[in-house]
Protein backbone atom coordinates (compact mmCIF):
# COMPACT_ATOMS: atom_id res chain seq x y z
CA UNK A 1 0.00 0.00 0.00
CA UNK A 2 1.20 3.50 -0.81
CA UNK A 3 2.08 5.92 1.89
CA UNK A 4 -0.55 8.92 2.40
CA UNK A 5 2.01 11.27 4.02
CA UNK A 6 5.67 11.98 2.95
CA UNK A 7 9.00 10.64 4.66
CA UNK A 8 9.86 13.37 7.02
CA UNK A 9 13.61 12.46 6.92
CA UNK A 10 14.10 12.71 3.59
CA UNK A 11 15.20 16.31 2.18
CA UNK A 12 11.85 17.23 0.47
CA UNK A 13 9.90 15.70 3.18
CA UNK A 14 11.99 17.91 5.60
CA UNK A 15 11.57 20.88 3.87
CA UNK A 16 8.41 20.55 2.76
CA UNK A 17 7.52 20.67 7.09
CA UNK A 18 9.75 23.49 8.18
CA UNK A 19 11.55 25.21 5.38
CA UNK A 20 8.98 26.50 3.35
CA UNK A 21 7.47 29.90 4.02
CA UNK A 22 4.23 28.44 4.20
CA UNK A 23 5.49 26.16 6.92
CA UNK A 24 6.87 28.60 9.42
CA UNK A 25 4.47 28.09 12.20
CA UNK A 26 5.25 24.49 12.07
CA UNK A 27 8.96 25.31 12.81
CA UNK A 28 8.52 28.02 15.19
CA UNK A 29 6.36 25.66 17.23
CA UNK A 30 8.70 22.88 17.08
CA UNK A 31 11.79 24.80 18.04
CA UNK A 32 9.98 26.60 20.65
CA UNK A 33 9.65 23.17 22.30
CA UNK A 34 13.57 22.85 22.87
CA UNK A 35 14.26 26.74 23.78
CA UNK A 36 14.56 28.42 27.02
CA UNK A 37 11.27 31.10 28.08
CA UNK A 38 14.33 33.32 27.23
CA UNK A 39 14.17 32.75 24.13
CA UNK A 40 11.58 31.59 23.06
CA UNK A 41 10.49 32.91 18.93
CA UNK A 42 7.44 35.22 18.65
CA UNK A 43 7.84 35.78 14.74
CA UNK A 44 10.91 34.44 12.31
CA UNK A 45 12.27 34.95 8.82
CA UNK A 46 13.72 32.32 6.62
CA UNK A 47 17.21 32.77 5.57
CA UNK A 48 19.51 31.58 2.17
CA UNK A 49 20.49 28.57 2.93
CA UNK A 50 23.95 28.50 1.08
CA UNK A 51 26.79 30.07 2.80
CA UNK A 52 29.51 31.29 0.73
CA UNK A 53 33.02 31.33 1.65
CA UNK A 54 34.24 35.07 2.89
CA UNK A 55 37.65 33.62 0.84
CA UNK A 56 38.08 31.66 -1.79
CA UNK A 57 40.21 28.91 0.09
CA UNK A 58 37.12 28.67 2.59
CA UNK A 59 34.58 25.91 1.75
CA UNK A 60 31.02 26.67 0.92
CA UNK A 61 27.98 24.57 3.00
CA UNK A 62 24.14 24.81 2.44
CA UNK A 63 22.03 24.05 5.53
CA UNK A 64 18.76 22.14 5.21
CA UNK A 65 17.57 25.62 7.15
CA UNK A 66 18.29 28.63 8.63
CA UNK A 67 16.68 30.90 9.89
CA UNK A 68 16.27 34.60 12.34
CA UNK A 69 14.04 34.96 14.97
CA UNK A 70 12.61 39.12 15.59
CA UNK A 71 14.68 38.90 18.13
CA UNK A 72 17.82 38.24 16.11
CA UNK A 73 18.31 34.58 17.73
CA UNK A 74 20.18 32.45 14.62
CA UNK A 75 18.79 28.65 14.05
CA UNK A 76 20.51 26.00 11.74
CA UNK A 77 18.17 23.02 11.52
CA UNK A 78 19.60 19.97 10.41
CA UNK A 79 18.23 16.73 9.54
CA UNK A 80 20.97 14.28 9.77
CA UNK A 81 20.18 10.39 8.15
CA UNK A 82 23.64 8.91 8.26
CA UNK A 83 26.88 8.31 10.42
CA UNK A 84 29.18 11.03 9.89
CA UNK A 85 32.75 10.49 11.23
CA UNK A 86 33.42 14.16 12.59
CA UNK A 87 30.01 14.89 12.88
CA UNK A 88 30.76 16.66 16.13
CA UNK A 89 33.16 18.92 13.88
CA UNK A 90 30.90 19.57 11.51
CA UNK A 91 28.49 20.81 13.65
CA UNK A 92 30.89 23.39 15.71
CA UNK A 93 32.18 24.41 12.04
CA UNK A 94 28.43 25.28 11.12
CA UNK A 95 27.74 27.14 14.05
CA UNK A 96 30.46 29.31 13.16
CA UNK A 97 28.63 31.06 10.13
CA UNK A 98 25.39 32.85 11.78
CA UNK A 99 28.28 33.16 14.27
CA UNK A 100 30.32 35.27 11.74
CA UNK A 101 27.69 37.10 9.43
CA UNK A 102 26.37 39.20 13.05
CA UNK A 103 29.96 40.94 12.70
CA UNK A 104 29.17 44.90 11.61
CA UNK A 105 31.11 47.51 9.60
CA UNK A 106 33.04 49.84 11.54
CA UNK A 107 33.08 50.45 15.19
CA UNK A 108 31.41 47.13 16.85
CA UNK A 109 31.20 45.86 20.37
CA UNK A 110 31.64 42.29 19.66
CA UNK A 111 28.06 41.50 20.88
CA UNK A 112 26.14 38.69 19.91
CA UNK A 113 22.87 37.17 19.42
CA UNK A 114 22.13 33.66 20.77
CA UNK A 115 22.91 30.93 18.36
CA UNK A 116 21.01 27.00 18.03
CA UNK A 117 22.05 24.95 16.02
CA UNK A 118 19.32 21.98 15.69
CA UNK A 119 19.94 18.57 14.48
CA UNK A 120 17.59 15.51 14.10
CA UNK A 121 19.72 12.41 14.06
CA UNK A 122 18.85 9.24 11.97
CA UNK A 123 21.43 7.51 14.12
CA UNK A 124 22.81 7.51 17.99
CA UNK A 125 26.09 9.00 18.60
CA UNK A 126 26.46 8.77 21.73
CA UNK A 127 26.60 5.11 23.58
CA UNK A 128 26.89 6.35 26.77
CA UNK A 129 23.06 7.25 27.39
CA UNK A 130 20.91 6.09 28.68
CA UNK A 131 18.58 4.02 25.97
CA UNK A 132 15.82 6.30 26.24
CA UNK A 133 17.46 9.83 26.45
CA UNK A 134 17.15 11.28 22.88
CA UNK A 135 17.73 15.00 23.51
CA UNK A 136 21.16 16.04 23.89
CA UNK A 137 21.81 19.87 25.26
CA UNK A 138 25.56 21.14 24.93
CA UNK A 139 26.51 24.64 25.85
CA UNK A 140 30.26 25.75 26.52
CA UNK A 141 31.64 25.20 30.40
CA UNK A 142 34.13 25.94 32.54
CA UNK A 143 36.49 23.11 34.54
CA UNK A 144 33.31 23.44 37.38
CA UNK A 145 30.99 22.79 34.92
CA UNK A 146 29.52 26.27 34.86
CA UNK A 147 28.22 27.46 31.69
CA UNK A 148 30.86 29.49 30.41
CA UNK A 149 28.92 31.19 27.38
CA UNK A 150 24.89 31.02 27.30
CA UNK A 151 24.33 31.90 23.20
CA UNK A 152 25.78 28.69 21.61
CA UNK A 153 23.80 25.84 22.26
CA UNK A 154 23.44 22.42 20.04
CA UNK A 155 20.81 20.51 20.31
CA UNK A 156 21.07 16.88 19.01
CA UNK A 157 17.94 14.84 18.95
CA UNK A 158 18.62 10.60 18.24
CA UNK A 159 15.31 10.11 16.66
CA UNK A 160 16.26 5.93 16.91
CA UNK A 161 16.11 6.59 20.99
CA UNK A 162 12.75 7.68 20.94
CA UNK A 163 10.13 4.95 21.27
CA UNK A 164 7.57 6.21 22.89
CA UNK A 165 4.00 4.72 21.89
CA UNK A 166 0.62 6.92 21.59
CA UNK A 167 -0.06 5.92 25.37
CA UNK A 168 3.20 6.84 26.57
CA UNK A 169 3.14 10.94 25.21
CA UNK A 170 3.30 13.21 27.65
CA UNK A 171 4.36 16.47 25.89
CA UNK A 172 4.00 18.64 23.51
CA UNK A 173 7.37 18.07 22.36
CA UNK A 174 7.24 13.99 22.59
CA UNK A 175 3.77 14.89 20.12
CA UNK A 176 6.24 16.47 17.88
CA UNK A 177 8.63 13.80 17.73
CA UNK A 178 5.78 10.90 17.00
CA UNK A 179 4.44 13.04 14.62
CA UNK A 180 7.74 12.74 13.02
CA UNK A 181 8.73 9.43 13.66
CA UNK A 182 5.67 7.79 12.53
CA UNK A 183 4.29 10.30 9.67
CA UNK A 184 5.24 7.99 6.90
CA UNK A 185 3.34 4.98 8.67
CA UNK A 186 -0.08 7.14 9.32
CA UNK A 187 -2.88 6.15 7.56
CA UNK A 188 -5.16 8.76 9.64
CA UNK A 189 -4.63 11.14 12.23
CA UNK A 190 -4.25 9.77 15.54
CA UNK A 191 -6.81 11.15 18.25
CA UNK A 192 -3.57 12.56 20.38
CA UNK A 193 -2.52 14.39 17.56
CA UNK A 194 -5.95 16.47 16.58
CA UNK A 195 -4.40 19.51 17.40
CA UNK A 196 -4.09 22.61 15.29
CA UNK A 197 -0.16 22.26 14.78
CA UNK A 198 -0.24 18.57 13.56
CA UNK A 199 -3.04 18.77 11.46
CA UNK A 200 -1.52 21.79 10.01
CA UNK A 201 1.59 19.28 9.10
CA UNK A 202 -0.20 16.18 8.05
CA UNK A 203 -2.14 18.64 5.59
CA UNK A 204 1.59 19.79 4.43
CA UNK A 205 2.85 16.10 4.10
CA UNK A 206 -0.09 14.40 2.60
CA UNK A 207 0.92 13.07 -0.66
CA UNK A 208 -2.36 13.72 -2.34
CA UNK A 209 -2.19 17.49 -2.36
CA UNK A 210 1.19 17.75 -4.31
CA UNK A 211 1.15 18.59 -8.04
CA UNK A 212 2.66 16.25 -10.37
CA UNK A 213 6.65 18.38 -10.02
CA UNK A 214 6.41 17.86 -6.37
CA UNK A 215 5.55 14.23 -6.54
CA UNK A 216 8.80 13.76 -9.05
CA UNK A 217 10.42 15.64 -6.70
CA UNK A 218 9.79 13.48 -2.95
CA UNK A 219 10.01 10.79 -5.35
CA UNK A 220 13.30 11.56 -5.87
CA UNK A 221 14.55 12.50 -2.98
CA UNK A 222 12.84 9.07 -0.87
CA UNK A 223 15.22 6.81 -3.66
CA UNK A 224 17.92 8.61 -2.25
CA UNK A 225 16.95 8.17 0.42
CA UNK A 226 16.73 4.56 0.51
CA UNK A 227 19.89 4.12 -1.81
CA UNK A 228 21.63 5.95 1.11
CA UNK A 229 20.60 2.69 3.66
CA UNK A 230 21.00 0.17 1.29
CA UNK A 231 24.66 1.45 0.24
CA UNK A 232 25.75 1.66 4.51
CA UNK A 233 23.86 -1.90 4.62
CA UNK A 234 26.42 -3.23 2.07
CA UNK A 235 29.75 -1.36 3.08
CA UNK A 236 32.11 -4.10 3.82
CA UNK A 237 33.82 -2.63 7.08
CA UNK A 238 31.58 -2.49 10.22
CA UNK A 239 34.77 -0.65 11.78
CA UNK A 240 34.32 2.09 9.04
CA UNK A 241 30.99 2.46 9.24
CA UNK A 242 31.44 3.25 13.17
CA UNK A 243 33.93 5.51 12.47
CA UNK A 244 36.85 3.68 13.80
CA UNK A 245 38.88 4.03 10.70
CA UNK A 246 39.97 7.48 9.41
CA UNK A 247 41.78 9.57 7.07
CA UNK A 248 41.94 6.50 5.05
CA UNK A 249 40.18 5.12 2.16
CA UNK A 250 40.65 1.00 2.58
CA UNK A 251 37.08 0.29 3.59
CA UNK A 252 35.38 3.29 1.97
CA UNK A 253 35.74 3.42 -2.26
CA UNK A 254 33.45 0.64 -2.36
CA UNK A 255 30.99 2.78 -0.74
CA UNK A 256 32.13 6.13 -3.14
CA UNK A 257 31.89 3.87 -6.08
CA UNK A 258 28.11 2.25 -5.57
CA UNK A 259 27.04 5.90 -4.44
CA UNK A 260 28.33 7.40 -7.94
CA UNK A 261 26.75 3.94 -9.36
CA UNK A 262 23.15 5.00 -7.45
CA UNK A 263 23.91 8.57 -8.62
CA UNK A 264 23.41 9.99 -5.06
CA UNK A 265 25.03 13.32 -4.32
CA UNK A 266 28.51 13.91 -2.96
CA UNK A 267 27.39 15.51 0.10
CA UNK A 268 25.80 12.47 0.78
CA UNK A 269 28.73 10.54 -0.09
CA UNK A 270 30.72 12.70 1.87
CA UNK A 271 28.56 12.42 5.16
CA UNK A 272 28.65 8.32 4.55
CA UNK A 273 32.07 7.93 4.38
CA UNK A 274 34.07 10.89 5.89
CA UNK A 275 35.43 12.02 2.79
CA UNK A 276 35.75 15.37 1.67
CA UNK A 277 33.59 16.81 -1.21
CA UNK A 278 36.80 17.54 -3.47
CA UNK A 279 38.49 14.20 -2.69
CA UNK A 280 35.31 12.51 -4.08
CA UNK A 281 35.11 15.08 -6.80
CA UNK A 282 39.00 13.28 -8.11
CA UNK A 283 37.10 9.48 -7.22
CA UNK A 284 33.96 9.97 -9.23
CA UNK A 285 35.88 9.29 -12.61
CA UNK A 286 33.90 6.85 -15.16
CA UNK A 287 37.36 4.32 -14.67
CA UNK A 288 35.94 3.95 -11.06
CA UNK A 289 32.91 3.00 -11.98
CA UNK A 290 32.88 -0.57 -13.59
Amino acid sequence: MKAKYINPYTDFGFKKLFGEEGSKELLKDFLNELLPPKHKIQNLSLKPTERLPAISTERKVIFDIHCISESGSRFIVEMQKAKHNFFKDRAVFYSTFPIKEQAERGEWDFQLSPVYCVALLDFTFNKDKKEDEYLSNIQLKNQYCEVFYDKLTFLFIEMPRFTKTENELKTHFDKWLYFLKNLEDFTEIPEILKEQIFIEGFHKAELASYDENERYLYEESLKAYRDMFGIMKTATHDSFMEGKIEGKLEGKLEVVKNGIKQGLSIEIISQLTGIAREEIEKLALPKIVD
